[in-house]
C-alpha cells in the first residue's frame, strides 16, 4: 500500500530519513529532519503505507486520533509538536529526551511533579491521553521536564462529563504507578488513595475488554510491544541467552530488541567475554541447536555496562542497538561508562540504518 501522491511528494521534498525507531502492523515510525518553513528540525514521522490490509481500517483510525490530539495540544509544551499531518503520513517534532523505562529516574521529584503538570495541561485542553501505563509513552527530557507521546488511544472532549473523567483519573492513576516505582517514599497520602483505587471502567476492562485486546493483538495481529521489542524479544531472548550462557568463555550476556526495515523486530546480544573468535563460536552453536532465530548482531564485548546492583544497564545497550547514539551522553554517570561508551560504539554491529546524531560523544 503506498503513500497518497500529495502525502509522497511532500516527504520527498522535505523529509530527510533516518532512524528507523519501530515497525508493526499500525505503523512505521522513523526519526530523522523535517524542512519546515523555519529551516530543518529533528522529527519524527509515522506512516501507513506498510501497513498490512487486515489492520488498515484500524491503523487509520489510530492515526486520525493521534493528528487530531496533537492538533489540539499544539502549544501546550507536553509533547511532540504537531509540524506536518497528511491523509497517510504525520510528522511530529523530536523530543530531545529518552523514554522513562531507559531513563529510569529514581527518586527524581522534579520529574514527578513536572509530570503532573503536563497532565493539568492535557486535563485543561479537553485531552485524556489513555496510554500512559507504558513507560515508552513517558519521556525524561534533556531538560529533566516529563513530556509524553504516542497520542493513538487519546480521546478529546468538548465537554468535561463524566467518560472525560474517568479516563482523566487513569491518566493520573496510570502516572502515580511509575512515580510509586522510581519514587515512591514522595507518594502522598491522597496519591496512595488514588493507586489503591482503580475507576470502575478500569475494573471492568481489567476483568473482560483487556482480555479480549490481549487474545485479538497477540493472537490475530501476532502482536506483543514489551519495550517495543514485540514477540521476539518477549519469547525468543531469554532462550538465546540462555544458550549463549552455556559457552564457557562468556561470562554474561545482555539481549534487546531493535526495529529492522527488513525484518520489523531484530535482536541484538552483547556479550561479555575476551576471545575474538567468540562471535563465530556462537553463531555456530546457536544454528546448530536449531531453536529461536539467531540474533541479527551478536556484539563480543569486555565488560557489560552495570548499575549499581550489578545488573546490565540494558537502557543504555538499548539505545546503542537502536542508532540513538545522541541520547546516550545525558546517562552515562561516570568516567567508567564513558570508557565503555567509546569501546563499544567503535565495534558496533548495526551501522546500516544509522543517521548523524553522534555529535556530543566522546571522541572514538
Amino acid at each position: 500500500m503506498s503513500l497518497p501522491k500529495d502525502d509522497a511528494a511532500t516527504l520527498s521534498a522535505r523529509w530527510t530519513e533516518g532512524v528507523l525507531l519501530k515497525r508493526d502492523v499500525f505503523s512505521t515510525v522513523e526519526r530523522g529532519r523535517f524542512r519546515g518553513d523555519s529551516g530543518e528540525v529533528d522529527a519524527v514521522l509515522r506512516r501507513l503505507d506498510e501497513v498490512p490490509w487486515w489492520s488498515f481500517l484500524l491503523a487509520r483510525h489510530l492515526f486520525a486520533r493521534e493528528k487530531y490530539a496533537l492538533r489540539l495540544a499544539k502549544g501546550l509544551n507536553v509533547g511532540p509538536e504537531l509540524l506536518w499531518a497528511g491523509r497517510r503520513a504525520l510528522v511530529r517534532g523530536f523530543v530531545d529526551g529518552v523514554a522513562l523505562h531507559l531513563a529510569k529516574p529514581h527518586g527524581d521529584l522534579a520529574y514527578f511533579r513536572s509530570a503532573k503538570a503536563a497532565l493539568r495541561r492535557l486535563r485543561r485542553a479537553g485531552i485524556c491521553h489513555n496510554d500512559l501505563a507504558k513507560e515508552q509513552n513517558w519521556l525524561v527530557g534533556r531538560d529533566g521536564r516529563a513530556y509524553v507521546t504516542d497520542f493513538q488511544l487519546a480521546a478529546c472532549f468538548e465537554r468535561r462529563g463524566r467518560l472525560y473523567r474517568i479516563l482523566a483519573y487513569e491518566d493520573l492513576r496510570h502516572l502515580l504507578k511509575h512515580k510509586r516505582s522510581y519514587a515512591p517514599e514522595a507518594l502522598t497520602p491522597r496519591e496512595r488513595k488514588i493507586l489503591a483505587k482503580k475507576s470502575f471502567a478500569a475494573s471492568l476492562w481489567l476483568a473482560t475488554g483487556k482480555k479480549v485486546y490481549r487474545a485479538i493483538t497477540r493472537g490475530l495481529f501476532n502482536f506483543t510491544d514489551r519495550e517495543g521489542g514485540g514477540r521476539r524479544l518477549v519469547n525468543d531472548a531469554p532462550v538465546l541467552a540462555e544458550l549463549i550462557r552455556k559457552n564457557p568463555a562468556v561470562r554474561d550476556t545482555a539481549i534487546v530488541a531493535f526495529a529492522d526495515r527488513r525484518s520489523g523486530v531484530g535482536l541484538y546480544a552483547f556479550v561479555e567475554g575476551d576471545q575474538a573468535a567468540l562471535e563465530g563460536q556462537l553463531r555456530n552453536e546457536l544454528a546448530a541447536v536449531k531453536g529461536p532465530k539467531p540474533p541479527e548482531h551478536i556484539q563480543v564485548v569486555h565488560a557489560l555496562p552495570r548499575d549499581s546492583s550489578g545488573k546490565p544497564r540494558t537502557e543504555i545497550l538499548q539505545l546503542v542497538a537502536m542508532n540513538q547514539l545522541d541520547l546516550i551522553e545525558p546517562m552515562m554517570k561516570n568516567d567508567q561508562d564513558r570508557a565503555f561508551l567509546k569501546d563499544i560504539l567503535e565495534q558496533r554491529k548495526n551501522l546500516r540504518d544509522r543517521f548523524n546524531f553522534e555529535a556530543d560523544l566522546p571522541a572514538s
